[in-house]
C-alpha cells in the first residue's frame, strides 16, 4: 500500500484524503509513512469526529474529544500540521460553535490550516462558517445523490466554501453496473444500500 501511495504522488497526485476511522488508524499510518520526504509537495486531509463504541457508531464534538484526536492524528501522519481537518459527522449533542471552538484554538496554534465539515446541513454550515471561515464541505454526491444542491451547494457558492464530492460514482454502481451486488464480500456495507439492491 505504501508503494502505491509514492506511485500516486510520483504520478502527480498531490492531495490525499484520510480519516481517523479508515483502517481504524491503519490508513493515517500508511500515508504518514508513504510521504517521507514529500510532505512538502502534499495537502492531507483528514477527519475526525466518529468512533466505534461496543461495535456501534458514536460520534463526538466534545472539545476534548477533538483536540485528542487531532494529536492523535498528527502523531500517526507523523506530521506536524493537517491541511485540512474535517468534522466528519456532526454531534448534535454538542452545539457547534463548541466544536468549532477548539478547531479554532487548533488553527490558531498551527496544528491545522483549515477546518472542513463532512455531512453538514447548510444551517449548520452556517453556523460554523460564522465562528471561523470552513474551507470545503465533504459530501455524497452523484447521479443517485443529489439533493445537496438544493441548499447545501448555494450556500456553499454563497459563502465562498468548496465543495468536495465523495463516491460520485454511486458507491461503485456507476463503473460496475448491476453486477456490484453480485461481487460485494461478506459484511460490505453497500449490499444494504436500497438503490443497490434494487
Amino acid at each position: 500500500m505504501i508503494n502505491l501511495i509514492q506511485h500516486a504522488i510520483y504520478r502527480g497526485v498531490t492531495f490525499l484524503d484520510t480519516s481517523d476511522q479508515y483502517g481504524p488508524h491503519i490508513n493515517e499510518l500508511l500515508i504518514g509513512k508513504a510521504i517521507k520526504g514529500m510532505r512538502e509537495k502534499l495537502q492531507i486531509a483528514s477527519k475526525f469526529g466518529i468512533s466505534l463504541k461496543e461495535g456501534k457508531m458514536d460520534i463526538c464534538g466534545e472539545p476534548e474529544y477533538v483536540r485528542a484526536c487531532c494529536e492523535a492524528s498528527l502523531k500517526r501522519l507523523d506530521i506536524n500540521c493537517i491541511d485540512l481537518y474535517y468534522v466528519h459527522r456532526i454531534d448534535i449533542r454538542v452545539p457547534i460553535e463548541i466544536t468549532m471552538g477548539e478547531l479554532k484554538k487548533l488553527v490558531e496554534e498551527g496544528k491545522i490550516k483549515y477546518i472542513g465539515l463532512s455531512e453538514a446541513c447548510a444551517a449548520t454550515i452556517r453556523r460554523a462558517h460564522a465562528m471561523h471561515p470552513i474551507t470545503a464541505v465533504q459530501m455524497e454526491w452523484s447521479l443517485w445523490t443529489r439533493d445537496l444542491e438544493e441548499e447545501i451547494v448555494p450556500t456553499c457558492r454563497e459563502l465562498g466554501i468548496s465543495i468536495v464530492p465523495y463516491s460520485p460514482l454511486g458507491r461503485g454502481f456507476f463503473s460496475a453496473g448491476p453486477e456490484l451486488i453480485e461481487s460485494l464480500a461478506e459484511g460490505d456495507f453497500r449490499k444494504n444500500i436500497p438503490k443497490v439492491q434494487a
